[in-house]
């Protein structure tokens, strides 16, 4: 197994756009890849973040979920 280790330099964002296009078509698919799922997390972390920021819904009962489930039951008939 080979080692990796990090290693930093400074570049600009013009730079590393011109290094992406030098890319193979398949590796620039895995560093869109890459940056989606680096979104997606941030996504989700803000959805999960606003959800639990929110107060609790302590308002809904068991009769009023099979209410409901009823309804939307006799709509599709």
């Amino acid at each position: 197994m080979m080692a990796t280790d990090m290693v930093s330099i400074p570049i600009t964002l013009e730079q590393l756009i011109t290094a992406v296009q030098q890319l193979q078509p398949d590796e620039r698919v895995q560093v869109a890849r890459a940056l989606v799922q680096a979104g997606l997390r941030s996504d989700l972390t803000a959805l999960i973040q606003e959800f639990y920021a929110q107060p609790p819904v302590d308002d809904i009962t068991d009769d009023r979920i099979m209410a409901e489930i009823k309804a939307v039951r006799q709509q599709s008939q």
